[in-house]
Formats: C-alpha cells, structure tokens, sequence
C-alpha cells in the first residue's frame, strides 16, 4: 500500500485515503439502510443516554451518514481537481463545495424516505363515526363484550365494542361506531334500516 502513495503529494494522499475510506463507508451504510437494518439504537454509559443516527426526525444535516457522504465527495472531487491541474487551494475549494452539496443532497433523501414510512400504530380516535359489521355478538347494554370488524387507517381490523342499545347486536349486524370508551373498546349503536 506504501508504493501506491509513492511519488503522491500530501494533498493528493489525503484525497485518496478520504475518498476510499469514505466511499467504503458510504456503501455499508447504504446497504444498510436499504435492507432496513438501520434502526434506533439507544445506549447508555455512566447514567447518560445517547441515540444512534437513524437517519433523522426531522432534516438533520449534520449526522454520521452525511458526513460520510462529505468525506466521500470531498476525496473524490479533490482528485479530480488535481487530475486536472488545479491548485491545492482551489481543489480545496471546489471539494469542500462538493462535499456541502452531497451533504445537504443526503440530508434530503434521508427526510424524504423518513417521511414516506406509515407508522403502523392505530389511533383509535379515527374509528369514530365509521361503520362497521359486528363480528362477535354484543350484549345489550354493556353486558358483554363483543368485537367488530372496521376498516381504520386503510386496514380492516377486529376491535373489542359495547352498545348501549336494549337488544344484543348479532353477528353480522351493521353498527356505527359513536365513542372511543376506552384505549381498546368501542361503543356503537345499531345502524338504523331504512324501509
């Protein structure tokens, strides 16, 4: 490895080292964030807490990934710019703008895709007025539980209900969701059938 540096100037050693480094570095991680193995760590030494990058809430700029993306674009650039004849200073310049840019550009990504994941967690609240089919008989008021079937969030799911109504609500009747009761049960009253 010694004999590749040979006959290199600092400057140009350094963009090597940085550029392959970086674009190592710059795979495994993206590799990683693909396949969806890129989660939240947590981690805690001597009573403090410290979180892992995962990408970001929010736009982030300044994260383990972008400033992987900077060293990467940074390295290469620089080459180039040497390559070409061009001044330690002004290829200095001209990587370090390169570098800002594939930052910033990794920082979009990272929000874009982080804003594209649905979270799967129901919010209950949204099942209010939508109707459903009673799925396991429910007793007249409040005496026992039954579950519904209700699509919520765009996925039909079965969920625990009462009624308040003075007859049972049977298997296969069609009911309108009126309260949240509690985090997992629903009250619902019997549709009313038009003659």
């Amino acid at each position: 490895m010694g004999s590749f540096f040979e006959g290199m100037s600092g400057y140009e050693s350094a963009y090597w080292v940085l550029a392959l480094i970086g674009s190592f570095t710059f795979v495994i991680i993206m590799f990683v964030t693909f396949l969806g193995m890129d989660s939240d760590v947590d981690m805690e030494a001597d009573g403090t807490d410290f979180e892992a990058d995962d990408g970001g809430v929010g736009f982030q700029f300044f994260t383990l990934k972008n400033l992987v993306a900077f060293f990467t674009i940074f390295g290469w650039t620089g080459l180039i710019c040497i390559d070409n004849g061009t001044s330690n200073f002004v290829s200095l310049i001209l990587a370090s703008i390169a570098g800002l840019i594939m930052m910033f550009l990794t920082s979009m990504l990272f929000y874009w895709m982080n804003k594209l994941v649905q979270s799967g967690t129901l919010k209950i609240n949204k099942a209010v007025g939508e109707i459903a089919e009673v799925y396991l008989p429910i007793g007249a008021n409040r005496s026992k539980i039954g579950k519904i079937q209700i699509k919520v969030q765009g996925s039909l799911r079965e969920l625990e209900a009462l009624t308040d109504a003075d007859e049972d609500l049977k298997t296969g009747s069609l009911v309108r969701v009126s309260e949240v009761i509690s985090s997992e049960i629903l009250l619902v009253e019997k549709l009313k059938q038009n003659k």
